[in-house]
């Protein structure tokens, strides 16, 4: 009897190893990032954007509807806006009709592709998860971990304070 519950107990243990372990293991950077081009890539091709999507050095795609008139927003510019966000899928988890936003207080593919329109602009960001949440996704929100990241917005108005 005693020997039958030290085998379930080293049983029970090497099984929970086996359940653990792997969610330890450090995931590759290199690999989420060019799982997610691919991604972007499809949705681009998916969505008739190959002739007007623009990649940028950090790996954000966007296309410019309309580059706006005026300045460019910084990082100290409150942005007022008009957007939708949504997964690669087209699951919608955020929308807004003239949020005032702080460049700088934004996730780092906004920091990255907001400046590039200016007031009045008009595009699509499509944003990789090292740009967007990575692997800590806002808590409660419909966003898994490592998603890209679809934006399709509007600047209303940029001031700076």
């Amino acid at each position: 009897m005693r020997l039958l519950r030290k085998s379930n107990v080293f049983i029970l243990l090497i099984v929970s190893l086996f359940i653990v372990f792997p969610s330890c293991q450090k995931e590759d950077p290199d690999a989420i990032a060019e799982r997610d081009r691919k991604k972007i890539l499809e949705y681009i091709r998916d969505n008739d954007l190959e002739e007007v999507a623009i990649e940028h050095p950090s790996g954000l795609f966007y296309v410019m509807e309309n580059p706006g008139n005026g300045a460019h927003p910084s990082m100290s510019s409150y942005v007022r806006m008009r957007y939708t966000g949504m997964l690669i899928d087209g699951t919608v988890f955020d929308m807004a009709d003239g949020a005032l936003l702080q460049l700088g207080n934004t996730i780092r593919g906004w920091q990255i592709g907001i400046p590039l329109f200016k007031n009045g602009g008009k595009g699509i960001l499509m944003i990789p998860s090292a740009l967007g949440y990575g692997q800590w996704p806002p808590y409660g929100s419909a966003i898994p971990r490592h998603s890209c990241l679809v934006f399709e917005f509007e600047i209303i108005d940029i001031a700076s304070k």
